[in-house]
């Protein structure tokens, strides 16, 4: 039957309860098979289930249901509120997951030291018992829920394989020692594996914690971004009253007043007013731009000194920090993590295990004589035990703590395995120019005086101190210290500058087109300067008297430092670097030239940043985005690997799976460092675990037994599977010392 896409609906919703992939894939078949539904996607890495369907045949309500049927749940509430109540869930979540981890290191340790050096101590078992069971039964039940609802639907995952292994120990125990005199009569010792139960709990759970940390708060980027809209506005009803409403009922063609200070609430137009507005948050560029009647004003950039009225043109989804938001989102659920390939390695290797030890008792049970029942049970337990992945489990979060822990020392934030796994591949980074490259502040990096003296100083410094330019600023910053003259007359002249009066005479200060207009004479000394730095894509200022030009002023965006240096090594490493940047043609010719970048673009928008790091990809590369404004967050959750400069945007930051806390680029070429070594420790933990169990399991089995009657005791298979997790997280720790 063909579908006409055109009707159909797309939503996304988030699933809860998902404690592994295997359970995103269950998720995923239950709402594909349900009548209505064209496709469906559940990403583990986001918690996101994406559903296109038929709104005639299907609803929300119906998918939630079906999504309960298989132990999980979809929340529904209304997108506003939708964040928070899933961050309330995940901080809830973590803040349990401690509690229960520490609890079972807790319990575990007095049956562990009973069960390894005091095993003939008085009461020993029943102390064990007492110790073992809160932890199983009460810390672990969780696993044992999950196992159940995996087990109604014919599936395993890691739950199955800590359920059966921990059960079965814990049950056999008990029997054990209730039973003593069951084995003793048939000459064999009554074994407890109190430890092997317990132990094996705690582990998972500290497993667990480690990879709820590392994943924690990936939809803070999504709530900051939204937090960038306020929730009311002024809104200039017909008869010129002004009333407060609230951001969902604003209506397109509503006339709404901003004030100083106040942030845009969506997009619209100009009608009344003038001001300087902060669009670096969509255009990255740190020089507010002045906005006069019919021009544009978008939802989340900040307005500066002035007031203004504007009439609302799109609102809701259809704004642009709306559109961000949507692509950030589409980015980021596109992404698959590393821990992903683990749980599709567990779902072959659970039932593989669950296979081995059926196929354990039963060739016992038919090849092991009078003792077979009671061996083949012994072995079989014995393959459970020490096949728990644990080793596994830990493998990813332990190296990731490390390699965290160690670029937090030098200043680089790393936020999970996927971009670790693919920073040492990156073979072409893409560099924003402003706050990456560059220092992000206007400064007056030069000053020319035709007769430099403290009066004409100090009347320079009063008239911009008065100025609402930006760029007047970094004037006041750069006369800092300077004594003020007593002016009067300002005036402040609209996309020229600003004037005032001094002791019966005018100054002006601006561009070359105020001094045009009140024909004021420039000497060819300044001008020269003037021209000179104009080639260098510099931004000139002119001050003066009612005759003639006193200075001439350069104020640049500087380039950082460490910028020239670190672009080098990233070009001896053999890595192509691009710079994009909002700038014009000629300021990034010439940032280009200074710094050694062979290719750039200019005048790039947020939504061209994302497609050509996308271009990028489709021809093979493997891409990091360096950025450190919001307009850069669409292309930094599109790269494969993500770079935020600390000094930037919180929502860079949070987008971006790494930060340079400095926003000192030398630090690139440390983090693809760091990057090899945490991976290549991430793979010897893999190959350990793996081979511990390739090695474990069939001599766990009794492969050994008909060659020289060698039988693993359950409890010594406890213990190397506790030493395999020991084995990892110490192999784990030796990253820290690596140069």
């Amino acid at each position: 039957m063909a579908i006409n896409n055109q009707n159909t609906k797309k939503d996304t919703y988030p699933v809860l309860g998902m404690t592994c992939a295997s359970c995103a894939g269950s998720a995923e078949s239950i709402v594909k098979h349900e009548p209505g539904v064209v496709n469906a996607s559940v990403n583990f890495a986001t918690g996101n289930l994406t559903v296109e369907y038929l709104p005639n045949m299907t609803d929300a309500a119906k998918l939630q249901k079906a999504v309960q049927g298989v132990g999980y749940d979809l929340l529904l509430e209304d997108e506003s509120k939708q964040q928070e109540t899933l961050e309330a869930i995940h901080a809830q979540r973590y803040q349990t997951l401690k509690i229960k981890t520490i609890w079972a290191l807790v319990l575990s340790l007095p049956v562990v030291l009973i069960g390894m050096f005091f095993m003939d101590m008085p009461y020993g078992n029943e102390i064990m018992w007492l110790f073992s069971t809160p932890v199983v039964l009460w810390l672990g039940r969780d696993f044992f829920i999950n196992a159940w609802k995996q087990a109604k639907h014919r599936s395993a995952n890691m739950d199955t394989l800590v359920a059966l292994s921990t059960g079965i120990a814990y049950i056999f125990s008990v029997f054990n020692m209730l039973f003593a005199s069951f084995w003793e009569q048939r000459g064999l010792e009554a074994h407890v594996y109190f430890e092997a139960a317990a132990v094996i709990i705690a582990f998972i759970l500290l497993g667990k914690l480690l990879e709820e940390k590392a994943k924690g708060n990936t939809s803070s980027a999504i709530k900051k971004l939204m937090g960038l809209q306020p929730k009311t506005v002024i809104v200039i009803e017909v008869d010129g009253t002004e009333r407060q409403k609230a951001i969902e009922d604003v209506n397109a063609g509503d006339t709404i007043l901003v004030k100083p200070g106040e942030k845009i609430a969506v997009d619209g137009m100009v009608t009344s007013g003038s001001s300087y507005v902060d669009e670096s948050m969509l255009s990255g560029e740190p020089v507010p731009v002045l906005k006069n009647e019919n021009e544009k004003v978008f939802a989340g950039t900040i307005n500066q000194k002035g007031s203004f009225q504007f009439r609302a043109v799109k609102v809701g989804k259809e704004t642009m920090l709306a559109q961000i938001i949507k692509m950030v989102q589409d980015a980021q659920g596109s992404k698959a993590p590393v821990q992903k390939l683990v749980d599709k390695i567990a779902s072959i290797f659970v039932p593989v295990v669950i296979g081995i030890a059926i196929l354990t008792f039963t060739l016992w049970l038919v090849l092991g004589g009078e003792n077979g029942v009671v061996q083949g049970l012994l072995a079989a337990v014995t393959v459970l035990v020490i096949a728990c992945p644990c080793a596994l489990g830990l493998a990813t979060p332990t190296a990731i703590m490390v390699g965290v822990g160690k670029g937090a020392e030098k200043g680089i934030l790393i936020k999970d395995a996927e971009s670790l796994e693919l920073a040492k591949k990156v073979n072409a980074i893409v560099l924003d120019k402003t706050g990456t490259i560059t220092e992000g502040k206007p400064q007056v990096t030069d000053i020319k005086w035709l007769d430099n003296d403290d009066v004409t100083q100090a009347i320079l410094l009063s008239i911009e101190r008065q100025s609402e330019h930006p760029l007047a600023e970094a004037i006041v910053k750069h006369l800092d210290g300077v004594a003020t003259a007593s002016i009067s007359m300002f005036n402040s002249i609209t996309g020229k500058g600003a004037k005032a009066d001094y002791n019966n005479k005018t100054y002006y200060v601006g561009n070359k087109k105020l001094l045009a207009e009140n024909d004021i004479s420039v000497s060819q000394t300044l001008q020269q300067q003037a021209n000179e730095w104009g080639k260098q894509s510099k931004t000139v200022i002119w001050f003066s008297d009612s005759k003639q030009a006193l200075s001439v002023l350069a104020i640049s965006d500087k380039i950082k430092e460490t910028s020239v240096q670190a672009i080098k090594e990233m070009q001896d490493m053999g890595i192509d670097l691009y710079m994009l940047t909002g700038d014009n043609e000629a300021t990034a010719k010439a940032i280009a030239e200074q710094t050694g970048i062979k290719h750039y673009k200019a005048e790039v928008l947020p939504q061209h940043k994302a497609d050509f790091v996308k271009e990028l990809q489709q021809q093979g590369k493997t891409v990091a985005m360096v950025g450190d404004g919001i307009n850069d967050s669409t292309a930094l959750a599109t790269a494969d690997v993500s770079i935020a400069m600390g000094k930037g945007s919180d929502i860079a930051m949070d987008v971006a799976k790494m930060t340079i806390i400095s926003s000192d680029l030398t630090k690139i070429p440390q983090a693809i460092k760091l990057s090899k070594q945490t991976v290549s420790t991430i793979k010897q933990n893999l190959f350990w675990a793996f081979i511990y169990n390739l090695i474990g399991i069939p001599i766990a089995a009794g492969i050994l037994y008909p060659i020289n009657g060698f039988l693993l005791n359950p409890m010594i298979a406890g213990a190397a599977m506790a030493l395999s997790s020991v084995s990892v997280v110490s192999n784990s720790l030796r990253l820290k010392w690596k140069r």
